[in-house]
């Protein structure tokens, strides 16, 4: 059991936790899962002049999914369509689904340079920097 503080502290940080549970335990499945909630894991690193961009993409397709970029504004959407189903359904927990997150870039990016790759449901982008925000050595004389 763990003490009443950390206890206290989990119900404060999530106030519907006991309502959430109540509809896992009867339905037998989260009541919103990250997906649902649009929280697909994001991370963004710079590196030697380059902005690196890792965004876990689980389960799209390369042709559902969009990058844009506008006055430093990186978006990214993806959108997968409902299947027809065929025959006898069971279960449907397939639906259509649509994600879309945008991110302020720290640094101006040459937009010409951008690569994008989808690899094993991670969505791989290289934005390098344009030359004029790049750091500069400036000699003293």
């Amino acid at each position: 059991m763990l003490p009443l503080a950390v206890r206290r502290r989990r119900f404060t940080d999530e106030p519907y936790l006991p309502v959430s549970r109540f509809f896992r335990d009867w339905l037998g499945e989260p009541l919103w899962s990250p997906e649902e909630r649009g929280m697909y894991p994001v991370d963004i690193r710079e590196e030697e002049g380059t902005l690196y961009v890792d965004a876990e993409m689980p389960g799209f397709n390369r042709d559902e999914i969009d990058v844009s970029i506008d006055n430093g504004m990186l978006t990214i959407c993806a959108e997968r369509k409902p299947v027809e189903p065929k025959g006898t359904q069971h279960l449907n927990e397939r639906r259509y689904t649509r994600y879309e997150r945008s991110f302020t870039l720290p640094v101006p990016v040459d937009e010409g340079k951008i690569e994008a790759r989808l690899e094993e449901g991670i969505l791989h982008l290289r934005l390098p920097q344009t030359e004029e925000s790049k750091p500069r050595h400036i000699a003293v004389k």
